[in-house]
């Protein structure tokens, strides 16, 4: 019954306006306040890069995978509107009972995807659910990611008269929050972001003719200021390191974001390449995937496995 099934895209979210900087915070926190100097920090960062795109950009691709689907595809943000609970509500009034979940962040994390799957799971009462877990080895991703980076990286290493490195990132995550008992021991087991995020870069990576395991590195960006350890190597300590050993040239491609918003337009384009020039380095960005036709293949294509594999479970032939 295609007219009673439909996609959801998930997604971070974005305030609209710098005064929803507070309480967009408190939800990404649950309800802890962060200090004065941290909300004034992010309020600045947002007031250089303008409205974020994210929002915009995200229900972009939505209506980009409903034409390919030819499915009904809505978008939930996990901390700012359209809020996930309030999205799935106009479903069930919308008459939908099956759907397929699926988060624009590709590499699993419990610190991301999984409380994107606590959030739908929760509020999908009477709509049968697949959620997809994770997808960042799918080949079409990497195509798409490839794309973008060659359109950079072939010019810049042809004026450069060699291989220009690439440093590929993705957001980095409380140290606490990847700690976890080993399977062994009765917990969940390691959790596999960071594995997956260097997955992707390296199958991106082997996707762009001369460039080598020596001439691409990975580091996590955008740690936050609430305290406590992030995961890393840092951008910056990289970059620094990088500069030490004679690099003047560099691209920095962040395989863990499917679109624009304040860590790429802010986090890149002004704090790393400032950071950059400060060590006599020039630093280049590729394009963002947004609205890639690569992109909304890779997700059509995900989409539809997962389709499948839901009228396999409520036939129960799974």
């Amino acid at each position: 019954m295609p007219e009673r099934t439909a996609i959801l895209l998930l997604a971070h979210g974005t305030p609209e306006a710098l005064d929803e900087i507070p309480e967009y915070l408190r939800n990404i926190t649950g309800g802890r306040t962060l200090s004065e100097s941290v909300v004034e920090e992010i309020r600045h960062r947002y007031s250089l890069i303008g409205p974020s795109p994210l929002t915009a950009l995200t229900l972009e691709q939505g209506r980009m995978l409903s034409r390919e689907l030819c499915l009904p595809v809505y978008v939930g943000m996990r901390n700012w509107k359209p809020y996930i609970a309030d999205v799935l509500a106009k479903m069930r009034e919308d008459g939908i009972e099956r759907m397929v979940a699926l988060c624009l962040a590709p590499q699993n994390s419990r610190t991301s995807v999984g409380l994107y799957r606590k959030a739908v799971l929760a509020a999908a009462d009477g709509i049968d659910t697949e959620f997809v877990e994770g997808w960042a080895d799918h080949p079409l991703l990497a195509d798409a990611f490839a794309e973008r980076l060659r359109a950079v990286w072939e010019p810049f290493s042809a004026e450069a008269g060699g291989p220009v490195p690439v440093l590929f990132t993705a957001h980095s995550v409380p140290c606490r929050t990847i700690q976890t008992p080993a399977a062994t021991e009765g917990g969940p087991g390691p959790d596999p972001y960071s594995i997956e995020a260097k997955r992707t870069a390296a199958l991106v990576a082997e996707r762009v003719a001369g460039l080598t395991p020596d001439h691409w590195y990975f580091a996590f960006q955008s740690q936050g200021m609430s305290g406590g350890p992030w995961i890393g190597p840092t951008v910056e300590d990289t970059l620094t390191a990088l500069s030490k050993q004679g690099v003047r040239r560099i691209i920095v491609d962040p395989v863990g974001f499917l679109c624009d918003h304040v860590e790429i337009l802010y986090d890149i384009d002004t704090g790393f390449r400032q950071f950059a020039v400060n060590l006599d380095m020039e630093l280049r960005r590729p394009e963002s995937l947004n609205g890639s036709p690569l992109l909304i293949a890779a997700l059509a294509d995900i989409a539809r496995a997962a389709l499948a594999r839901l009228t396999q479970l409520q036939h129960g032939t799974r």
